[in-house]
């Protein structure tokens, strides 16, 4: 292990205050504790940088707006979240086994000594003792897909969440260790860098705000914007609101107008040249070009129920095992 670069200190703040001990504490007090600030795996959501949470899905979350929001059962054994608390223990200690490092867990949730920041919070894997030049554990798993974020070293939104452990903490350094598909342990050092820092903090003092004055972030066009904005209205009322006279909503309805026409002309275009290479190939499996290759092969055969024919020989059936699907609200473009 690399020793403590010279431009980097160990700091000499104040410890972190430790908000609530988490020994008995249940999953949603645990969760509920967490609505008071903004954790370290919060920091890269607060900041509109994270993969898989947008700042607005977060706010539904503080603000307590998230009974609409998909709820991660964390007994499901298909969740990540599953089987990275599962694996968790499993990864300090072969950080350990790797190092020679001794680690202890927190049993506490921190929050930031400042008075001024005392919405930063932070949940610590593990701590790191006895050892000069790093101080915290961060313990992470990556299957098959989330692998792909950590080709090119520790993924952004991970260095966002350690920097800000950091700030809590007042530490200098801390380890991250990843365990990939399973089975190939990585260890990566990330410093405290207070640059990094003063902007997070900036950053994330913006999103508390919307917090606190309960205001919405705008939404940023991922995924989880959508299904917030989905969660956060749910329902419409049947009036019209006219946006004629706003002039950036009519520029934001041209211009979604154009690009969708735009897209369905490309699509067009896609079809054509996926079809002349199907032609090229005829009955064959695979096709090889200069800069890559396309395999067309049939899939296995599978198993359904014709539900019609169903319906017929039991016209009853739909009457004895009714199955309500929620409608939800359609957006469509009339020209």
């Amino acid at each position: 292990m690399t020793s403590l670069p010279t431009n980097v200190q160990i700091t000499s703040k104040r410890p972190p205050l430790k908000l609530v001990k988490t020994n008995n504490l249940s999953r949603d007090d645990w969760l509920e504790v967490r609505k008071n600030g903004i954790g370290s795996s919060d920091a890269a959501a607060a900041v509109g940088l994270n993969p898989y949470q947008s700042q607005l899905e977060l706010w539904l979350i503080k603000t307590g707006r998230d009974s609409g929001l998909p709820t991660i059962d964390p007994n499901d054994e298909t969740s990540p979240m599953y089987w990275g608390t599962l694996l968790e223990p499993i990864v300090a200690s072969h950080y350990t086994k790797r190092t020679g490092n001794r680690v202890r867990k927190i049993n506490a949730v921190l929050q930031h000594p400042d008075t001024d920041k005392s919405w930063m919070l932070a949940n610590i894997d593990r701590e790191i003792v006895g050892v000069l030049d790093v101080q915290l554990l961060e313990c992470k798993t990556a299957g098959e897909f989330g692998a792909r974020l950590w080709r090119d070293g520790v993924p952004e939104y991970v260095q966002l969440q350690v920097q800000h452990q950091l700030a809590v903490t007042g530490k200098a350094a801390a380890d991250v260790c990843v365990l990939i598909c399973g089975q190939e342990i990585r260890i990566y050092r990330i410093y405290r860098e207070e640059d990094l820092i003063a902007r997070l903090i900036e950053l994330e003092r913006q999103f508390w705000h919307y917090v606190e004055s309960d205001t919405p972030p705008p939404a940023d066009g991922s995924d989880s914007a959508e299904v917030a904005l989905r969660a956060l209205y749910p329902h419409d009322t049947g009036s019209r609101i006219d946006l004629r006279h706003d002039v950036e909503m009519s520029a934001t309805f041209s211009d979604l107008v154009n690009l969708r026409a735009d897209i369905a002309n490309r699509l067009e275009i896609e079809s054509l040249l996926k079809q002349k290479i199907i032609e090229s190939m005829g009955d064959a499996s695979y096709a090889s070009f200069e800069t890559g290759s396309v395999s067309f092969k049939r899939c296995k055969d599978s198993l359904g129920v014709d539900v019609d024919k169903l319906l017929i020989d039991q016209p009853d059936i739909a009457t004895r095992y009714p199955l309500v699907k929620q409608g939800s609200r359609r957006f469509l473009i009339s020209t």
